[in-house]
């Protein structure tokens, strides 16, 4: 990873920030794309024994957020769960470069497409979600998979035509920058891959994702260069 954008170890003295990530979370994906686009060093906090069931870990992390999830963020003696509070709070501190619009609309606008992701996409078809499909309600593979795909259509669909129909669009979702619709764009559309989703209906959603992929914040923060990689099975369900 790019000396330009600093992960810290555990054992760094200098006081940063510390995130609880999982290398795969989509919600933590956004995240690290925020912290490498404004260059904010921190201390990435694998939580591994957490979803290995280690009870000891279990027990510490549920004290600093009793939802036991990621991301969570630490600064100081502030705890922060939830990636667009997290990211909120990042621009807020950290407002170089922003991450939302000048334009009060255009704000609107990038929150739209990042709220759609976050609260009608997402939430659905998370590991949780999905294992409840399959073991309490008895449903089979494959209508888990149709289901997490049905959701996918859903979002991508009504996204593909805010995109064609805004004014706001440039080579990113709004403009020629980075904005928080980008954020949560990007990790939705790896989900998306992973989980074989077709991708052809939604051109503008593809052009836009390249030109995310090829910025070096995006690109540093994908799930592969996490430091976490190994401590999983790649056959792991997220």
């Amino acid at each position: 990873m790019s000396s330009q954008f600093p992960v810290l170890s555990s054992s760094t003295k200098v006081f940063v920030l510390e995130l609880y990530s999982y290398y795969r979370s989509t919600a933590s994906y956004r995240v690290r794309i925020a912290l490498f686009l404004k260059n904010i060093p921190y201390i990435y906090k694998s939580v591994s024994k957490l979803r290995k069931g280690e009870s000891k870990f279990t027990a510490e992390f549920s004290k600093i957020n009793p939802q036991k999830m990621v991301p969570t963020l630490i600064d100081g003696q502030a705890v922060i769960s939830q990636s667009l509070a997290i990211i909120e709070y990042l621009e807020e501190c950290y407002p170089q470069p922003p991450l939302l619009p000048k334009d009060s609309l255009a704000r609107a606008y990038s929150r739209q497409i990042a709220l759609l992701i976050a609260c009608d996409i997402h939430p659905l078809n998370i590991k949780r979600v999905r294992q409840y499909l399959t073991s309490p309600m008895s449903h089979n593979d494959s209508e888990k998979m149709d289901w997490y795909r049905h959701w996918v259509d859903e979002g991508f669909t009504a996204i593909e035509f805010l995109l064609v129909n805004s004014t706001f669009r440039g080579s990113f979702c709004h403009g020629d920058q980075p904005t928080i619709a980008d954020l949560f764009l990007v990790p939705q559309v790896y989900n998306a891959e992973r989980f074989g989703c077709p991708l052809k209906p939604y051109p503008t959603i593809c052009k836009v994702y390249e030109v995310c992929m090829n910025h070096p914040a995006f690109l540093a923060a994908q799930p592969h260069l996490q430091p976490d990689v190994l401590e999983y099975s790649p056959d792991d369900e997220y």
